[in-house]
């Protein structure tokens, strides 16, 4: 293969240190995707060289891999190729897998971590009513995780338990201390923009707020309930006979 072959033209130039090769590119493809990747479609990225010549690439990759007793393989799989770890890592991996599964959170539990984060110390009672749900199951479940943990008791009738986070709090979300949380404007939603009333023009050219009828239209039929309107004196005998 010749230079030209092997030279990668970047968008921006590569750092000093670092070559970029189009066999190293072929291996920074498949180690950034979660799926399979065609020869073809590598090819295509590339542009250069053809889905034989990446198949000569991979099986290069394979050939260093193997010398370097790396624990990850490039395999053919699906009318693809994607970079798997070997067989012999599966029991430390599926452990792995495990302790992922455990610890993902749902909503309600974020919902709630994000007040015990926030609001520390922080009683039971409080996080219900940020919440306007029973706290009692999520509580318990972020202490399972060792994401929460009780920090005290209050100094009120009953002692009522004080909630805070844990250190491993601070690992999880890659925080150094409490004071790197984000400030809460920039994690709560802006208000949405107040509705503007709109107008509809009738024949005579007058602005009429959109949705609202005039008297001879009273929309009876719709099943809605009209606005009570106070009656003359004329009027009233005429409701009072019907």
């Amino acid at each position: 293969m010749s230079a030209t072959e092997k030279a990668i033209s970047e968008p921006e130039p590569a750092p000093a240190d670092v070559e970029v090769t189009t066999e190293s590119v072929v291996e920074a493809i498949l180690f950034a995707t979660d799926a399979p990747v065609s020869a073809a479609k590598i090819a295509q990225i590339l542009a250069v060289g053809t889905a034989g010549d990446v198949k000569d690439h991979v099986q290069s990759l394979n050939d260093k891999y193997v010398e370097s007793g790396m624990a990850f393989r490039i395999d053919h799989i699906a009318k693809g190729y994607q970079m798997l770890t070997l067989p012999a890592y599966k029991p430390w991996l599926t452990k792995l897998m495990r302790v992922r599964g455990e610890s993902r959170l749902s909503p309600a539990a974020l919902e709630t971590l994000a007040v015990v984060s926030y609001r520390q110390p922080v009683l039971r009672a409080e996080i219900e009513s940020i919440r306007g749900v029973a706290a009692g199951d999520m509580l318990n479940r972020l202490r399972e995780l060792n994401l929460v943990k009780i920090v005290g008791r209050a100094e009120e009738l009953g002692r009522p338990m004080l909630y805070g986070t844990t250190r491993h709090f601070l690992e999880v979300f890659g925080l150094g201390s409490l004071d790197d949380l984000p400030e809460i404007e920039d994690v709560i939603p802006p208000p949405p923009p107040p509705e503007v009333e709109t107008t509809e023009t009738d024949d005579d050219g007058d602005g009429v707020p959109a949705g609202v009828v005039g008297g001879d239209q009273s929309g009876s039929n719709n099943g809605n309930s009209q606005p009570t309107v106070e009656a003359d004196s004329d009027s009233g005998s005429d409701a009072d006979t019907a």
